[in-house]
């Protein structure tokens, strides 16, 4: 028999090995309890037992008939990742889930569990793709109706940042407390600035991050710069046209990705880290990434733009430059004006912010909702 404390089942519908959200969830809660995951592809290292769905299942609808007829229930059931994960859990008992974003709330709050169920948002749901036409028109109103539904049966909400929290809170009624998407703690101190400064882009390969910018800034900026870029081929075509466009410019190399194990060492062999995400949806003016924080965890200098969020940490604890807009203009600006001293003294501050600013400090949010459920039952059977 087991001695720890119950049986909790973490709930994405996302490939668990490379979810980094997750991972850290994976690992903060392991020891405490018996782990079952379910999500795409194998079993992510230490959980007791693991529950996978086929890699490519779709985890949102594809049912545009039943979404404009708004027969909402009918269309998440059949959604196929889904459908799958509850033929597998069916008839499975659970002291506790932590379901991870909106596509999987209804299938958790109808699952046999003792304590019920915490949800963790990893965005705000309802404007996740409100750029694109077809979802404001078809798929919006429908995560709406999983939010006003579902979400105030859950015992307790986290999300990212307090910008998403405050909407969640303002549309849905619920309070949601805040767990950002920090690194876990690495035990590294700055290294002096280079000459050149060498200056790192990490990102999914996506267009709309715009990434042709940040290529785009390098063009006239300072002989004493270097730029490499690590982008996912999320897009493969786009990340093509961005290759091409950096072919001209000596001062652009692309890299390839590495495992997120290891990039916050990748990240530390730079100097100054690049994070401008410009606004172009909800989520993404509210973003408070996880590349800011493996910068801090790398003790790099960091670059941004205006985003609220992360210049609100950037400037309370001095960790570098806010871009005056999100353009490849405002960015060169900066670059200009770089110098090794300002940069050493970046990363000084960066050092110091790294243990508030690490997984292991800010993830106490989930600790705390997580063992509420089971200490909340324990003390009404008192």
């Amino acid at each position: 028999m087991s001695s720890k404390a119950g049986k909790l089942l973490i709930l994405s519908l996302s490939p668990l090995r490379s979810d980094p959200r997750v991972l850290k969830q994976i690992n903060l809660f392991r020891d405490k309890y018996d782990v079952v995951t379910c999500g795409f592809g194998a079993a992510p290292d230490g959980v007791k037992d693991h529950v996978e769905l086929a890699t490519g299942l779709p985890s949102w609808p594809r049912d545009p008939k039943g979404l404009l007829k708004r027969r909402y229930r009918q269309v998440y059931w059949n959604i196929a990742a889904v459908a799958e994960a509850n033929r597998l859990l069916r008839g499975r008992r659970f002291d506790a889930v932590l379901a991870n974003d909106a596509n999987t709330l209804p299938l958790a709050l109808s699952l046999d569990s003792t304590h019920g169920v915490h949800a963790d948002l990893h965005e705000f749901a309802p404007k996740e793709h409100f750029n694109k036409p077809a979802w404001r028109l078809l798929v919006a109103p429908y995560v709406r109706w999983v939010c006003r539904t579902f979400l105030p049966q859950a015992k307790s909400v986290t999300t990212v940042s307090d910008g998403i929290a405050r909407q969640y809170g303002h549309d849905f009624g619920v309070e949601a407390a805040v767990v950002t998407n920090a690194a876990p703690y690495a035990d590294l101190a700055p290294r002096p600035t280079s000459r050149p400064i060498r200056l790192i882009y990490s990102s999914a390969g996506q267009r709309y991050r715009r990434i042709e910018d940040i290529i785009s800034a390098m063009d006239g900026a300072p002989e004493g710069l270097e730029l490499d870029l690590i982008v996912m081929p999320n897009e493969p075509a786009y990340v093509e046209e961005l290759r091409r466009q950096a072919e001209p410019l000596a001062n652009v190399r692309f890299r390839e990705p590495v495992p997120y194990s290891e990039l916050v060492r990748t990240i530390s062999e730079y100097d100054v880290s690049i994070s401008v995400i410009p606004p172009t949806n909800f989520n993404l003016a509210n973003a408070l990434p996880n590349k800011f924080f493996e910068a801090v965890q790398a003790r790099t200098a960091l670059i941004i733009g205006p985003s609220p969020a992360m210049q609100d940490l950037l400037e309370r604890h001095g960790l570098g430059a806010v871009t005056a807009d999100f353009s490849a203009a405002a960015l060169r600006k900066v670059l200009l004006g770089l110098a090794p001293e300002q940069v050493d003294q970046w990363k000084k501050n960066a050092h110091q912010a790294a243990e508030e600013l690490s997984s292991e400090y800010q993830n106490r949010g989930w600790e705390r909702a997580v063992d509420a459920l089971f200490d909340g039952d324990r003390r009404e059977s008192r």
